[in-house]
């Protein structure tokens, strides 16, 4: 089992906001964004084995980085940094990988 924290700035495109407003309401970040971020993370985290993971981390954060900007677009939602600023396995799978 995997433990990632996923650090998400983000804000509205401010041309849209009116549209976006009225769609999703304030709560974006909570009815949107945490979706697209939890459905991208399962889906980008089992392309990688445990090693993988933690030795290609820089590239695993670009990766999830430029899914959930592209993603985020779809709902006008402006992506200001996006990084992997922890990432940790369960007691059991680190003691098995010793």
């Amino acid at each position: 089992m995997v433990n990632l924290i996923l650090r998400v700035l983000s804000h509205l495109d401010v041309n849209r906001l009116p549209v976006k407003v009225q769609s999703i309401g304030l709560e974006y970040d909570e009815k949107v964004l945490l979706l697209i971020r939890n459905e991208l993370l399962k889906v980008m985290v089992v392309q990688f084995n445990a090693d993988q993971l933690l030795t290609e981390r820089p590239h695993v954060s670009a990766l999830v980085r430029d899914s959930l900007i592209q993603k985020a677009k779809d709902f006008n939602i402006v992506l200001d940094d996006v990084a992997i600023t922890h990432l940790s396995y369960k007691a059991e799978f680190s003691r098995a990988m010793e």
